[in-house]
């Protein structure tokens, strides 16, 4: 795993991992948006033919940032799951029993539309909106909030995906997943691999890592 980069945010000491991950130093929490578990299952079953390494890979790298980080807590922006209940969903509840000591908490997103019976069973703690935590908020959707109604916090979100485009030699352009911090709000990379990437024009004074092979680009 490449070294990650140092982020300091409002006092507070965050760790960027090339894995599309941040770690929260002072809440000993790593913070992850868009996993989008069961969507390679959801594919599948609609006569897709997806392959299922992709769902045991991206567990194992979180298995390996909780690892490396020694993390107490996980806090999901959002998009934890992808649709209804499949085989891969039942693979999460087996591996939530080997980290049940884990902390778990989840902010709904769009996609996370199990039946709260199945959040309850599988040790997730759940809020519906947004989440607090000192002057930090976290919300999967950002367009929900009124950010001039919330001048005192800091907000991190997911949902879009962002992308960043970079023009290399021969003129050749990539287009690679990023973090993204602006003045009030951050947005998470999707966790996972199999998600697309939309594409966002940073502004001055607003910083964007790109995620590479080889670790994380400044821009």
């Amino acid at each position: 795993m490449q070294t990650p980069i140092h982020y300091k945010c409002r006092e507070n000491n965050l760790w960027l991992s090339t894995n599309r991950i941040i770690y929260w130093e002072e809440e000993k929490a790593l913070i992850a948006s868009d996993l989008h578990f069961g969507k390679t299952g959801h594919f599948r079953k609609s006569g897709i033919a997806v392959p299922q390494n992709i769902f045991k890979e991206d567990i194992q790298r979180l298995i390996d940032q909780i690892a490396f980080f020694k993390a107490e807590q996980l806090i999901i922006v959002g998009d934890l799951f992808h649709s209804e209940a499949n085989k891969e969903m039942e693979l999460f509840k087996k591996w939530r029993k080997d980290f049940a000591a884990l902390h778990i908490h989840l902010i709904k997103g769009n996609h996370d539309i199990l039946e709260n019976d199945w959040y309850t069973n599988a040790g997730l703690q759940v809020t519906e909106n947004k989440l607090q935590i000192t002057d930090f908020v976290f919300v999967h959707d950002i367009s929900h909030i009124n950010l001039k109604d919330e001048a005192n916090h800091y907000f991190f979100s997911g949902h879009i995906h962002p992308g960043i485009q970079i023009k290399g030699m021969a003129r050749q352009n990539l287009h690679l997943p990023c973090f993204y911090f602006g003045k009030q709000i951050a947005v998470l990379p999707a966790f996972s691999r199999f998600t697309g990437l939309y594409s966002i024009k940073p502004k001055k004074n607003e910083t964007v890592y790109a995620i590479t092979d080889d670790g994380l680009i400044k821009i």
